[in-house]
């Protein structure tokens, strides 16, 4: 069967017929994330996209067609979501099905938007590639911004099988990745097309092949060395989230904690990290717990955790999620909130309308976490300056530094909550990717895993995987100098997105002269 034949069955599908499909290819698409990494999927997600837009009447059609292709890829990409609603089931199970429905039908309307927008310009050749590509590249970027954002499993992150194509994050952050992926997906579909333009897919498989030598290049340079004087150890106590809590079990978990921050090591610990909310209690009300951190921070050692405290400002009570720093004796150098909160975990969106549904946040506090004032740059004894990020707010490439560049990033999570499998992962590959991006190394406490130190350029230098208890002891890898993306943010981004509009722009004016001599 010739390739052709194929492009026109997907492109002469009646419509209801043209949304199953599309849902197909978006949940096979899925397959190119974190944990499988099987990268084909997805470009042929986006080769089979092209094709049945070609077979679209209207931008209704077109807009249906896009929506149930994101919706299979978000339905099968973000199955984990779920697990955090049988945290405690009896709360938050009933509400599965709705969001299993809401979830990724919400998300799917940014690819329904894409479709639509590109249909109106949608022209046979390969002007529609450019133009398909920009306009996924732009709504990829609103779903990472709109509403706070959640810019899970974009289409760059899909490179998690080969870290030299990683590495072209640093020239163009993992949104202008994004785009360039995307458009070597939707090239494809010339491969698939009556006298299609067989070039434009060459020529980016030429491009990719030059950044993946590019980037082995890159990773055959010299190890970067590791700051002097600095040990670190990452305590992962894999206690799952439904026990954290529990009264019975408080006194174990601190414990817990204790016991593997003075396991004995070989070279002994100059800096302890605990993940999110690491103590399962508020320490300003333990003296006990206090003291104990005051202990392990003898011999001029540092204690970093993530953890729940309240504050009565203003006479009215406010819970903050949390990153102390301790130093000497337990006295406290450093404090950072968390800037951005997650939706339905940590706040309510919509508060009145959906609690009057019946709708409770994940974690359970009376009201919703307050925010902090956005990245800070912290100044820890005997190490680098660091950058603080709490759980997925390491999933905001812009927002991951302060006005003066940190050394290093710390990323304390709980990924409990995100499943077994898929979530966790995909959640490690997001911290390496704003390593790339950077040129900063990224040191990750997990709860339950997947914790791990990440050099500047992404390589994971130590790692205990998931449902492990036990603790990385490492050295701190250097930072290297700022990266093309780091000095310049998203210009590059939005610069490719303009050279994808004028390309598309100029092969329709060349092919205007050529059909009137027809």
């Amino acid at each position: 069967m010739k390739l052709s034949m194929v492009g026109g069955w997907l492109a002469a599908l009646p419509p209801w017929r043209a949304r199953s499909v599309a849902l197909a290819a978006g949940a096979l698409s899925a397959l190119g994330f974190a944990p499988l990494d099987a990268f084909p999927f997805l470009l042929l997600g986006y080769t089979a996209l092209v094709l049945l837009l070609d077979g679209a009447q209207g931008w209704r059609h077109a807009c249906w067609i896009g929506w149930s292709f994101g919706f299979g890829q978000f339905l099968i990409g973000l199955h984990w979501v779920g697990y955090a609603f049988l945290v405690d089931p009896s709360q938050h199970a009933w509400q599965i099905p709705f969001v299993a429905i809401l979830f990724p039908g919400g998300l799917a309307l940014f690819f329904a938007l894409a479709a639509a927008t590109a249909s109106l310009f949608w022209r046979p050749g390969i002007s529609r590639i450019f133009v398909l590509s920009a306009a996924l590249a732009v709504t990829e970027w609103l779903r990472g911004h709109v509403l706070t954002g959640f810019p899970w499993n974009i289409a760059g992150y899909s490179w998690g099988a080969s870290l030299s194509m990683m590495q072209g994050a640093a020239l163009f952050g993992v949104y202008g990745l994004s785009l360039l992926t995307m458009m070597l997906g939707a090239s494809l579909a010339e491969l698939f097309t009556v006298n299609g333009a067989r070039r434009l897919p060459v020529a980016m498989l030429l491009f990719f092949a030059a950044l993946f030598v590019g980037g082995w290049e890159r990773l055959s340079q010299k190890t970067d060395p590791d700051i002097a004087g600095v040990r670190l150890r990452i305590v992962q106590p894999n206690i799952a989230q439904a026990d954290k809590y529990k009264p019975s079990l408080i006194d174990r978990n601190w414990n817990r904690l204790i016991q593997l921050s003075t396991r004995p090591a070989a070279e002994m610990p100059t800096h302890i990290l605990w993940p999110e909310a690491g103590p399962p209690f508020l320490l300003q009300r333990s003296d006990a717990a206090l003291r104990q951190i005051a202990a392990l921070t003898a011999q001029d050692r540092v204690l970093m955790t993530g953890a729940v405290r309240v504050s009565h400002d203003d006479g009215a009570r406010q819970f903050y999620n949390s990153f102390f720093v301790f130093g000497r004796g337990g006295q406290l150098l450093g404090l950072y909130d968390k800037f951005h909160l997650v939706p339905l975990g940590e706040y309510l969106p919509f508060e009145k309308m959906l609690s009057a549904l019946g709708l409770k946040k994940l974690v359970g506090i009376a009201g919703s976490f307050s925010t902090g004032d956005g990245p800070h740059t912290l100044f820890i004894r005997r190490a680098p300056p660091a950058s603080v990020l709490i759980c997925y707010e390491i999933l905001f490439p812009d927002q991951v530094v302060a006005d003066q560049r940190a050394r290093w990033i710390v990323n304390v999570t709980d990924d409990s909550w995100f499943g077994p499998w898929a979530g966790p992962s995909q959640h490690l590959m997001v911290a390496r990717m704003r390593a790339i991006e950077q040129g900063i190394p990224v040191v990750r406490a997990a709860n339950t895993g997947i914790s791990a130190v990440i050099d500047a350029k992404g390589r994971i230098r130590a790692r205990l995987d998931l449902a492990l208890e036990g603790v990385i002891d490492s050295g701190l890898p250097a930072s290297i100098a700022p990266t093309p993306f780091a000095r310049q943010g998203e210009y590059a981004f939005w610069l490719l997105v303009l050279a994808a509009l004028l390309a598309g722009l100029l092969v329709v004016q060349n092919r205007q002269p050529q059909d009137e001599d027809r």
